[in-house]
Parts: structure tokens; C-alpha cells; sequence
């Protein structure tokens, strides 16, 4: 498989794909995930069996991710587990000190953010920086934690001087997107890409003939498979952050990729537009 032959990130890959996994699929992940210098000196039954899975499903899983077999898996798997130490992802845990509660906080967010500079389709962010610079309106929609990354977006933008608006409730939402054209950009932006409000106001846009961007944390969600263009950011959830910072943050970093792409891509308004803002805000300043 191509997979085996390329440099492979399986572990964010596993990250990647453990939404879209059955439960059998999610215990060998799992499993995999935290031990994964076990998995290379052991078998395909060692894996079934502390899996707690059959021969069969390993052989399939390991297929699914593309490789030929477990074999496969563990050389890919090798190059990560040895090139550096692997840091074991923990939840945060009832008791847990401040200091111990901050270094798996920003753990987190650091191996998140490695997740999604691994898994990103740069040529891909290329195309999405295309189409929201030739856009005439960009429509950003999401709810609850994305919402603030819908903001986010909608407040850099500005910059640029074109039309943009975020909507984070779900009857705005579907009235903006019947009114796109073949000339605006809708930019979609949900962790698990599963809300179904959010997909609803997608699928109005796409027939409306808007282009949409689909920004996630699940490469293999349903707002992935309605996208025309998919940037994957990696957030991994804790016990007690169920509101996922991490992947808010990993996808405000996305959002920044796209602004500083169409910054460089119109570096002479950009300064301008910068210089104008700055000295009206400045005004406002005692």
C-alpha cells in the first residue's frame, strides 16, 4: 500500500478515524494508542487478544487504515514511537494539582496542534486560500465552542475589507446560505463535523452553489464529505473539557493559516487597510 511506503503518522491517524470506528475498532485503537512499544514486538493474536477483539477484526482494522496487515502498521508505527518518546495522552482526573491539570492542558494542545501540521493537505489550504480570496461574501457558520472560532474568523477578516459574517444560530444560518451564489464562500467549522443544524445550512449552501470549506477535527465525518475543500485539525477532548479547548484552538489556528495566506496573497491592501484601522483605533485611545 502507498501508505507503507510514505512517511505515515499512524497514531494521528488513529486520532483521526477513532469517531468513525466500531467499538471492536475503538478498543484496538485504543490499545494501540497506549502501548504502542508493546504492539511492535507482538503479534496479531497478542493485539486480539488485549484488545479484546478477534484476529480477523485486527486484520481488518489494520486494512482499513491502509496498510497491508499489522505488519505494515507496525513499521509505519515504529518511526514514530522511536524517533521521539511518545508522550501517553492522559484525561484530567478528579484531584489532579493545578500544575498536573496545565501540563496535560497544554500537552494537549501542543500534540494537537503536531496532529494537524502532520495531517494538513497543504495543497488543499492552498485552494481554500484561493477561493476565500476571489469570494465576494464569506458566509462562517457554527455552533457552541465553534461559534468563538466563527467570531474569530469573522474579526480577522474584516481586515481584508470584504463582506464577512458569522452565524451561530441556526435560523440565520439557513437564510444566509439560500441567499449565497456561485461567487461566495461558506465556511463550515464543527469539531465532530456530526451537528445536524450545521449540516442542514451546508447543504443548502452547496445548492445554492456556494463553495464550502469544512474545518474539523474528523477527517472521516459527514461536514467532511459534504465539503468541497476539508482542513482536519486535530483536538483531543478531556473528562472534565468537554467544551474541547484544544480543538478550539487548533482550529483558530487554521482560521490564522487562511488569513495570513490571503495577507500575503494581497500584501499591498492588507497594509493599507492595517494602517487605516490603526489609526482610527487610535483615536479612541487616551
Amino acid at each position: 500500500m502507498g501508505k507503507e511506503k510514505d512517511t505515515v503518522h499512524t497514531l494521528a491517524i488513529l486520532r483521526s478515524m477513532y469517531h468513525t470506528m466500531t467499538k471492536s475498532e475503538k478498543r484496538i485503537a485504543d490499545y494501540i494508542n497506549e502501548n504502542a512499544k508493546d504492539v511492535l514486538t507482538g503479534t496479531v493474536a497478542d493485539l486480539a487478544q488485549n484488545a479484546g477483539s478477534s484476529e480477523i477484526t485486527v486484520s481488518r482494522f489494520c486494512k482499513k487504515l491502509g496498510f497491508s496487515g499489522l505488519q505494515g502498521l507496525k513499521i509505519a508505527l515504529a518511526g514514530e514511537v522511536y524517533s521521539a518518546d511518545e508522550t501517553v495522552y492522559q484525561d484530567v482526573r478528579q484531584g489532579d494539582s493545578y500544575e498536573v491539570i496545565a501540563t496535560k492542558m497544554f500537552n494537549n494542545i501542543t500534540e494537537g496542534l503536531q496532529d494537524t501540521l502532520q495531517l494538513l493537505d497543504f495543497q488543499k489550504l492552498s485552494e481554500a486560500v484561493e477561493q476565500l480570496f476571489h469570494a465576494k461574501r464569506i458566509a462562517v457558520y457554527g455552533f457552541g465552542n465553534s461559534a468563538t472560532v466563527c467570531r474569530d474568523m469573522e474579526t480577522r477578516f474584516l481586515r481584508f475589507g470584504k463582506p464577512v459574517q458569522a452565524y451561530s444560530d441556526a435560523h440565520l444560518q439557513v437564510t444566509s446560505a439560500v441567499l449565497l451564489t456561485s461567487d461566495d464562500v461558506a465556511v463550515a467549522i464543527s469539531h465532530t463535523g456530526g451537528s445536524i443544524e450545521l449540516l442542514k445550512s451546508v447543504e443548502i449552501a452547496k445548492q445554492s452553489g456556494a463553495n464550502v470549506i469544512g474545518i474539523t477535527s474528523y477527517a472521516h465525518s459527514k461536514l467532511a464529505a459534504l465539503s468541497d475543500i476539508v482542513l482536519c485539525g486535530m483536538g483531543r477532548e478531556t473528562r472534565y473539557q468537554s467544551e474541547s479547548v484544544a480543538s478550539r484552538l487548533i482550529h483558530m489556528a487554521i482560521v490564522d493559516l487562511l488569513y495570513m495566506g490571503i495577507a500575503m496573497h494581497s500584501s499591498t491592501l492588507y497594509r493599507e487597510n492595517m494602517q487605516k484601522m490603526r489609526e482610527v483605533i487610535a483615536q479612541k485611545r487616551i
